[in-house]
């Protein structure tokens, strides 16, 4: 079997390089972007090239998969598009697009080039999500309501106080909470409202957004929010602090605190902590999957990326944004 050459472009956030040490389907080929001392101790060196700029790293034939991380986020839609068109499959850390006419532009791209396009989607493949989308699936909590997200970290100096070196709060960390509600209850976001706030901010006349309120409305009438910011303490004890509520007519189902916990209560009986029965997985294995074998994905590319355009129709309409 011939083993995916994989090009790593950047190290803002979530790169794949500690997936490819002793990993039999796929292999590190290609490093630009990324100081060599930040690289697994399991990586040969020797046998590595390194390209200074992007545009080299895709003229090389040899790359099957370029993997972005880019240093500034907003420049990945245009690096996607161009991998694609030197013909190369792209997985991408989030978010590829800051439009949806972009995201739209990419996936048609990847589509006349027969090559694949994905995002790093990994957020409900590992538990208590698995568990929860199987219970929400097998119809105990009734229709499907009203849902709560939220997605709080920690701030720390790195944070950019521009939305384009990363995405933007909304953007950036919003993403995961709208796979939270999308990805677990399998029903789309069909509008987003956002409120913004940059108070609090420890830089002085910076740009960072450091907490937003977001309101929608999901495809089969019900309604949702979610709680977006750079407020989790350190004291709290785990870096994400993540929850999830879905309600429905039936009962409802949560995981909160940072996932460490669980509850299932329906109409007559409060079930506890549900039981957490699934392997996670990383979504690059799917990837690998498809190239290799030509798997199908778990969902498709649409319900794959429609978190993003959540995210995406909540920044574009920002109600107010106080500073």
């Amino acid at each position: 079997m011939k083993k995916i050459a994989v090009g790593l472009y950047g190290i803002n956030g979530h790169q794949i390089h500690e997936l490819l040490v002793d990993n039999e389907r796929a292999y590190c080929y290609a490093v630009s972007a990324i100081d060599k001392d930040l690289l697994p101790k399991g990586y040969d060196l020797s046998k590595i090239k390194f390209y200074d700029t992007f545009e080299e790293m895709i003229s090389d034939k040899n790359i099957d998969v370029i993997s972005l991380c880019s240093p500034v986020r907003k420049d990945q839609e245009q690096q996607a598009l161009d991998a694609l068109r030197a013909g190369i499959h792209v997985y991408s850390e989030k978010p590829v697009a800051f439009t949806e006419a972009k995201l739209d532009e990419i996936i048609r791209v990847a589509k006349e080039n027969n090559l694949e396009f994905h995002d790093m989607a990994d957020t409900c493949f590992m538990e208590p999500f698995i568990s929860m989308r199987e219970i929400i699936k097998s119809g105990v909590l009734g229709e499907i309501i009203q849902v709560y997200a939220q997605k709080s970290y920690p701030y720390h100096d790195r944070r950019p106080q521009d939305d384009e070196t990363d995405g933007g709060l909304i953007r950036w960390i919003g993403i995961h909470a709208t796979r939270f509600i999308e990805h677990t209850t399998g029903i789309r976001i069909k509008n987003a409202y956002a409120l913004e706030t940059g108070k609090g901010n420890p830089v002085e006349g910076g740009g960072l957004c450091m907490a937003a309120s977001v309101m929608m409305t999901l495809e089969n009438g019900a309604v949702g929010s979610m709680n977006l910011n750079y407020l989790n303490h350190r004291s709290f004890g785990v870096w994400g602090n993540e929850h999830l509520r879905v309600w429905g007519t039936d009962g409802f189902i949560e995981t909160t605190d940072g996932t460490t916990k669980t509850r299932l209560v329906l109409k007559e009986k409060d079930m506890g902590s549900i039981e957490l029965k699934y392997k996670d997985v990383n979504y690059f294995e799917y990837f690998l999957d498809k190239l290799i074998d030509n798997k199908d994905f778990p969902i498709s590319l649409e319900d794959e990326v429609h978190p993003l355009r959540a995210v995406l129709r909540a920044k574009n309409n920002v109600i107010e944004r106080i500073k």
